[in-house]
């Protein structure tokens, strides 16, 4: 039972609508469970969504065998075999599956960390988490010369090991976002190096694999390993969810948080680690795709116009951004390239934006 501003009473599972602060408000109850829901939001994502599944039915459709529509449709609906079908299906279809999966865990990720930190530069990639799962990666390749699930394996590890070190070396009398960031840099450009003298050192058919896969791509992305890393993900997702209200609780800083019940070392690893699994995910499938964690939250908190970047609209935003650079990477360029390529142009140029606006603010 609860009241809204206008002072009227509701009950039951049926939604009320309410105005909070300005911002119209809607709230579900159903036995004891509430959810409150932004309409902006909703409309946002809403529209998210409608635009990934475009994007997705054009990529489905495009190739060197152009398809329409209705093909493509019948296709995922089963009306079609043969040649359609193959194509659709089992060529086209686990690499726009990959993009929008692996696109929205990267957008989850960089949302964690930039509400954990405070800080819109909070990346994985900037601080050190991805090049970590890189580096495991690499020993996997060009040392172990191992299998998929070791790469995974390999990925994971170095992933966490690096988040250790980062969290370890910037931690005095508890975390603070600046000096973590800080330290990731300085983390992050030390595995870069470590990364370029593991593949100058290795043989040259396997430095020339390391480094085509450290570009990040998708080429070659199977059925296994979409249902695998999807798993991981969803289960992950499912815990970013769960560790989203102290989350949120922590933004108002842990002396206020720990006064609600929220025990904040704890609360502060899990998000640490839900962050990292979700980028070591990615890279051990695809290789390090970089600056989707970085823009997709930003871009998802202007188009709410909320204070932070809610979980659904960065993974949309996520699954879009990565869906729609490797639709570039493979039909607008002159050749087909590695969708890596592709983000790290486009959010390069984010960050150099976002860089000059934050010094324009402190000026």
């Amino acid at each position: 039972m609860s009241t809204d501003v206008s002072g009227t009473r509701s009950t039951g599972a049926a939604p009320a609508e309410r105005v909070d602060f300005g911002r119209r408000v809607l709230v579900l109850r159903r036995r004891g469970v509430a959810m409150r829901l932004e309409w902006r939001t909703v409309v946002v994502c809403a529209a998210l969504a409608i635009a990934v599944a475009c994007i997705a039915v054009l990529a489905l459709m495009t190739g060197s065998l152009r398809l329409s529509p209705g093909d493509v449709l019948a296709a995922l609906a089963g009306g079609r075999t043969g040649l359609v079908r193959d194509i659709v299906v089992e060529w086209r279809l686990p690499r726009v599956a990959a993009a929008l999966v692996f696109g929205a865990a990267l957008g989850v990720s960089g949302a964690l960390l930039q509400s954990l930190l405070r800080n819109p530069l909070a990346d994985p990639g900037i601080i050190g988490f991805t090049q970590g799962s890189y580096t495991g990666a690499l020993i996997v390749i060009l040392i172990v010369n191992g299998t998929y699930w070791q790469l995974v394996g390999g990925a994971l590890i170095g992933g966490l090991a690096s988040a250790v070190v980062v969290y370890l070396l910037a931690h005095r009398r508890g975390v603070q976002g600046f000096r973590l960031i800080i330290v990731g840099i300085g983390v992050s450009a030390m595995l870069d190096s470590l990364n370029t003298w593991l593949i100058l050192k290795a043989e040259l058919d396997r430095a020339i694999a390391a480094a085509a896969w450290g570009a990040g791509s998708l080429n070659g992305v199977t059925w296994a390993q979409v249902a695998f890393g999807g798993a991981g993900i969803a289960v992950l997702l499912v815990l970013a969810g769960v560790l989203s209200r102290p989350m949120q609780q922590m933004e108002l800083g842990d002396d206020a948080a720990a006064s609600q019940g929220v025990r904040v070392a704890s609360a502060r690893l899990g998000l640490i680690v839900v962050a990292v699994a979700l980028t070591a995910t990615v890279t051990a499938a695809s290789g390090p795709i970089v600056f989707i964690s970085l823009v997709a939250p930003q871009i998802a908190r202007r188009l709410a116009r909320t204070a932070r970047a809610g979980l659904a609209p960065a993974a949309l935003v996520g699954a879009l951004l990565c869906l729609a650079a490797d639709f570039i990477a493979q039909h607008l360029a002159p050749t087909p390239l590695p969708v890596g390529i592709i983000t790290v142009m486009l959010g390069g140029g984010y960050l150099g934006w976002l860089l000059l606006i934050e010094a324009r603010r402190r000026l």
